[in-house]
């Protein structure tokens, strides 16, 4: 790659060479000969305030250099808005810096900023479908499809999506964290709808007790919406069910130790925390905690 400082058409520039700063550094960057010419020259022509085609390459370059300067972005954006320039372009090359580096924040924000600028999130759902299924705890494209999903409406399908991979991994967290989202925000939480979600989670549990996932979006919808366990006697029929099974999980224990709690049933509470001592060992001091709180609040 030809350096800018030895191009014709950038000798009107004068570089600002790095450090930026006046003082000397008490430890000095090892920068790359090419960091060091393309940094001097985006800072020259952020200093001029340059918004033209040549600017916009030169911040693709220095991109590539470092995915993670923000400060290249936005004026990357400025360039956009200055030059009106067809943006499904901007949209292939921020496929391609994702793709490479699906874990920079700075891309993700430039692609939403992008999105806000077209009005189209017609790509984002296959975008970040892609991703995940490299990458199932991907935080950024998670928060991009939600984004996505509650700027634009777009709900028909999601539950469908979200079936289809809690089917290829039920201890997907992600998905059953997205699951409560999706509903939250697009039906709300009926005591019809909190009835049929715990059916389903119902359905997970009996193939996985020990998958503390499914447990957590059972409970955790009961306990979000300010409902009781006697308000689904399906669900607390299915937990005495699996114990009566002596199906050894640390999860079906704690909920059966709410369950009784609720109903007042202190001594039963306190008998199940005495047997997660054993089973749950690791978190001995906390079954005990649980179990003095009993005593705290009688």
């Amino acid at each position: 790659m030809t350096f800018y400082a030895d191009r014709p058409e950038w000798k009107d520039i004068t570089p600002i060479p790095l450090p930026y700063s006046e003082n000397e550094p008490v430890v000095q960057i090892m920068y790359s000969d090419r960091f060091k010419d393309v940094y001097s020259y985006m800072a020259a022509i952020m200093q001029k305030k340059e918004y033209s085609e040549r600017a916009l390459n030169l911040t693709t370059d220095a991109i590539e250099c470092n995915a993670a300067n923000y400060t290249v972005w936005h004026y990357r954006r400025e360039i956009l808005r200055h030059l009106q320039l067809d943006l499904q372009d901007e949209m292939k090359f921020t496929e391609s810096v994702i793709d490479d580096q699906p874990k920079n924040y700075q891309v993700w924000h430039h692609r939403r900023c992008i999105i806000e600028m077209t009005g189209d999130p017609s790509q984002e759902l296959d975008l970040t479908e892609y991703t995940l299924s490299s990458d199932a705890k991907n935080y950024h494209a998670w928060d991009h499809r939600q984004w996505v999903l509650s700027q634009y409406k777009i709900w028909d399908k999601e539950l469908e999506y979200i079936d289809d991979l809690l089917s290829k991994d039920l201890r997907n967290n992600s998905a059953w964290n997205h699951r409560y989202f999706v509903i939250e925000n697009s039906q709300g939480w009926s005591k019809e709808t909190i009835s049929k979600e715990l059916e389903y989670a119902g359905a997970y549990i009996k193939k996985a007790p020990n998958n503390e996932s499914s447990w957590n979006y059972a409970r955790g919808i009961i306990k979000k919406n300010k409902m009781q366990y006697s308000d689904f006697p399906s669900f607390k029929e299915l937990c005495v069910g699996m114990n009566e099974s002596h199906i050894p999980s640390p999860f079906l224990l704690s909920t059966l130790a709410d369950i009784n709690v609720e109903e007042g049933n202190k001594t039963a509470a306190s008998n199940i925390f005495e047997q997660l001592k054993d089973l749950d060992s690791i978190r001995e001091k906390y079954w005990t905690f649980k179990q003095d709180q009993l005593q705290v609040g009688s």
